[in-house]
């Protein structure tokens, strides 16, 4: 004879809280979190959208030549070509990039899951905010364009100059990116309001030639400058596919970074897995 069981027997007691009851709660906190400094950062670098490509894909990035002009000629003759060329200078490769860190149970019972477990989330959000912006200015630095100045003032002004050359037929907002060094000597005898976002310290439109950002990364007497149209961002998504499904990894709606928190019984602790491929670039290194 068959028995019949009643499975509801073998269920959690009401209201128990579970582990699934806890980590997707911290994973999207955190995944919105950062996605929303991502986003904050895009509009400040004036990029109107972050296009979402497949891992291993290969960004391109270019210069423009401008061969001979063709001198000018009589009416009715042919006039002569001037030839433009768009040439690579280099490749980016679009990895999924990922972070993982574990907490204690002594840790969790000394401070209490959530700061235990937050504290060292933000340890590691940290490091990939600084991932991004450092790719970013590894770009600006292979830069071909050149201006020079004396002072902070001028050489900014220098810069905006063959900004307005390059971009003389399109639209051009300009963007500056300077060493903090510079910018605490000009605050030295100047009072100027500084901003802050995803990390960066900005100036509003300073001197009336464009945003600055200020970085302690950046060189000493060395100014980047570009448009902010020449500035171009891709991200791999990570709210769906095989790898977020396979790793049960939690995500915003912008998919830009993906967490899952996982317990560990072999040695107590909870782990914290984070994937992301944010890039920003520059689309050509000669302006």
């Amino acid at each position: 004879m068959r028995k019949q069981f009643n499975l509801q027997l073998f269920a959690a007691p009401t209201n128990t809280t579970v582990t699934t009851d806890l980590e997707p709660g911290i994973s999207i906190d955190y995944t919105s979190r950062i996605s929303s400094n991502i986003n904050e950062l895009q509009d400040l670098l004036g990029v109107t959208e972050l296009t979402p490509m497949s891992s291993g894909t290969t960004i391109k990035i270019y210069k423009m030549e401008v061969g001979t002009v063709a001198p000018q000629v009589g009416e009715g003759e042919t006039i002569g070509l001037t030839k433009v060329t768009r040439k690579k200078v280099k490749d980016i490769d679009l990895v999924l990039e990922k972070y993982r860190k574990s907490t204690t149970a002594e840790a969790i019972q000394r401070s209490g899951r959530n700061i235990a477990i937050n504290q060292t989330d933000e340890k590691m959000v940290g490091v990939i905010q600084g991932q991004i912006k450092k790719t970013f200015y590894s770009t600006l630095k292979e830069g071909t364009g050149t201006a020079t100045g004396k002072t902070l003032q001028s050489t900014l002004s220098a810069v905006w100059g063959e900004l307005s050359k390059r971009y003389k037929d399109e639209t051009m907002t300009p963007i500056y990116f300077v060493s903090t060094d510079d910018v605490a000597e000009y605050l030295g005898s100047k009072e100027i309001t500084l901003q802050t976002a995803y990390g960066f310290t900005y100036l509003k439109d300073f001197l009336g030639l464009g945003d600055v950002i200020v970085s302690p990364e950046l060189e000493k007497g060395t100014v980047y400058g570009t448009a902010k149209e020449n500035i171009a961002g891709a991200y791999i998504p990570t709210n769906n596919g095989d790898v977020a499904d396979t790793f049960g990894l939690t995500s915003d709606t912008t998919g830009l970074v993906g967490m899952v928190h996982t317990s560990k019984t072999d040695n107590a602790t909870i782990e914290t897995l984070l994937m992301c491929g944010v890039k920003f670039f520059v689309e050509y290194v000669d302006g």
